[in-house]
């Protein structure tokens, strides 16, 4: 157990010393406790964000809408990876594309997904 785990004097803080659970607040959290699928679901939605090239995708999109040569040029990536991680973020919900003749325009599927980008990049700019 590293210092951080623990406190100086060998107390572990995040230790219950009453032994005694709060039936009522077991209760009401349980009550409000996602279905095991859900937490399965919530899991695998979170993974999309585990790739660096996928967040730099939705940090572009959530400036504007760009198709896959704007996204390759910002990035200096080539299509094929960009076109690869947009078709995960694709099948995933995250993003969607417009066509436009040719060109496919691709935006954030909704508020939330530029909200749950924005929330975890502050989150660790703390």
């Amino acid at each position: 157990m590293g210092m951080k785990d623990s406190n100086l004097d060998g107390k572990n803080d995040d230790m219950c010393e009453v032994f005694d659970a709060h039936e009522d607040a077991v209760n009401r959290v349980k009550e409000r406790m996602p279905s095991e699928e859900e937490y399965l679901n919530l899991s695998e939605f979170f993974k999309i964000f585990s790739n660096p090239t996928r967040l730099k995708i939705i940090s572009l999109l959530t400036v504007d809408d760009l198709c896959v040569c704007d996204i390759c040029e910002a990035l200096d990536l080539n299509q094929t990876t960009v076109s690869n991680q947009l078709r995960i973020l694709r099948a995933n919900n995250i993003v969607k594309y417009q066509k436009e003749g040719k060109m496919a325009r691709y935006s954030l599927t909704d508020l939330h997904i530029e909200m749950i980008y924005k929330v975890g990049l502050e989150h660790i700019l703390e």
